[in-house]
């Protein structure tokens, strides 16, 4: 657990971006942008080489971040999943109504994409900035716009969104830019908040740099085209997954269709551009942190929900496993927290709430499959695989063998040693057929588990009724949803002589 200078457990700030990936940081290798803020949060703490959101894609990997199980528990797999309204009743938890219950200040201002999208999930403060493809939902933003003879663009009025892949430049300043007024929030939030008070946990989420790609004409800094580096192409379309990601965007309204090189190179540095206007804004919420005497007692965590091929295999967005998509940028400091330290191992994204809990003195349910980071409360190696979701794909990767598996294709099955950019897919291999058959053992264990518990709102009893009296009288009845501790129980072999919470009235 990290320890504050003071007796009380330290504020948590946690900085969620939007579809950033980790090699447009100058701290995982970008030489073409330099981001000073978050390089410097990763030289004053910990940088985590292989971090990886095991669903990437909005929502999925949200609602694990919000409840610390992964998709195969929740069944969120799709952006058009939410977390069952009843989830109280089920017995979850989210991680701030956990904090909030033990005396924290629980605050988001910014991108959650909740649904409902104003809802509170144990929130008590929120400031709503909610997704640049939104254009109708009236949160804090619109009416901030509006105060200033503004409005919120639909895709229609950027200009050629679809023909230029969603690279444009918006009209709104950069001053009123959706980034800079959910970075300005989050300042106002930390200068309000009085040394000495009860702790604080702070998520800011950022709209950017999802597109529209649509830095500000007056943005200060911008980037050229020529600049950028060229996208990962392969040959081909193993299984046909680049057709059927194509008619997925197309079904959506989204720029969609093949590549050129040169529409990769543009929407390449427009997203660096946001980029680079997220690091400001990282550094103005580092500086507030610091002016108002609270930063030596704050842990402060950097991430992403996933990442953006931009053009990477042909591809734009994310949604399947490809590195570009599933690879993220994750950075801490903190009290408790050695500066300058590089950690080589997998971690994956909701491991960020089991760290937040630890650092908070929290005990974890038992219903979360989240761990804590190695460095942020445990000194473990981190995980041995990630094992993801989403709907109609999987993935299993141990760190040097990725296998991805996609509805309605063949399995798709890459060496990351030697082939980084995932080019030569061994899946057909003789020479390859025992690591595949040993990650698709594994996958199948972790879906089967998670469906087991997915499916815990319609157990009767977490053990058998054959000797139960009441169930054998008239008008009995079961609790529904269960909890999901029953299903834990039920999965232990519990027995009726045991311990339990489950009340089946």
């Amino acid at each position: 657990m990290a320890h504050s200078s003071s007796d009380r457990p330290p504020n948590i700030l946690f900085i969620l971006t939007d579809q950033l990936r980790a090699d447009f940081l100058s701290c995982y290798g970008a030489g073409f942008i330099d981001t000073p803020h978050i390089d410097g949060i990763a030289a004053a703490g910990i940088r985590y080489e292989r971090a990886y959101s095991a669903s990437p894609l909005c929502v999925p990997a949200r609602t694990a971040l919000l409840t610390g199980m992964s998709a195969a528990r929740t069944g969120v797999a799709d952006n058009l999943h939410a977390l069952r309204p009843d989830y109280r009743d089920a017995g979850i938890r989210t991680w701030p109504e956990l904090l909030a219950e033990t005396g924290y200040h629980t605050a988001a201002i910014g991108k959650m994409h909740f649904y409902p999208w104003d809802a509170a999930h144990g929130f008590r403060q929120r400031v709503a900035c909610e997704d640049k493809l939104w254009p109708l939902i009236r949160d804090d933003y619109a009416r901030y716009l509006e105060a200033h003879g503004l409005a919120k663009l639909r895709w229609s009025e950027y200009g050629g969104y679809l023909r230029t892949r969603g690279a444009a430049t918006t009209e709104i300043p950069w001053e009123h830019s959706c980034d800079r007024f959910t970075g300005r929030e989050a300042c106002r939030f930390i200068e309000r908040s009085a040394v000495g008070e009860a702790p604080w946990a702070l998520m800011v989420g950022f709209p950017g740099p999802h597109d529209p790609y649509d830095p500000a004409r007056d943005l200060p800094v911008r980037y050229r085209d020529e600049d950028m580096p060229p996208p990962v192409c392969s040959a081909g379309d193993p299984g046909g997954l680049r057709e059927a990601h194509e008619r997925q965007r197309a079904g959506m309204g989204m720029p969609n269709g093949p590549i050129r090189p040169e529409e990769s190179a543009t929407l390449r540095a427009h997203y660096a551009g946001l980029v680079k206007g997220l690091d400001y804004e990282v550094g103005a919420i580092l500086a507030a942190l610091r002016d108002s005497g609270q930063l030596d007692d704050t842990v402060v965590i950097f991430t992403s929900d996933h990442g953006d091929l931009l053009g990477d295999h042909g591809m734009q967005g994310k949604g399947n496993f490809f590195e570009g998509s599933m690879r993220i940028p994750l950075v801490a400091q903190g009290p408790g927290i050695g500066s300058g330290t590089d950690h080589p191992g997998l971690v994956e994204l909701r491991d960020v709430t089991a760290s937040m809990l630890r650092i908070a003195g929290v005990e974890q349910p038992a219903h979360m499959d989240a761990r804590p980071l190695p460095g942020l409360g445990t000194d473990d190696g981190g995980r041995s695989e990630i094992l993801g979701m989403l709907s109609g794909a999987w993935v299993a990767f141990d760190g040097t063998w990725k296998l991805c598996k996609y509805h309605g294709h063949a399995p798709l099955l890459f060496n990351l040693a030697d082939d980084p950019d995932e080019l030569v897919d061994r899946g057909g291999e003789p020479t390859a057929a025992q690591e595949l058959l040993r990650l698709d053992t594994l996958l199948t264990a972790e879906v089967m588990a998670g469906t087991d518990l997915t499916m815990h709102d319609r157990l009767v009893s977490p053990y058998s009724l054959a000797n139960d009296e009441a169930f054998g009288r008239p008008g009995w009845s079961w609790r529904y949803p269960a909890p999901i501790a029953a299903a834990i129980q039920h999965t232990a072999g519990g027995g009726p002589g045991e311990e339990s919470k489950y009340d089946n009235r």
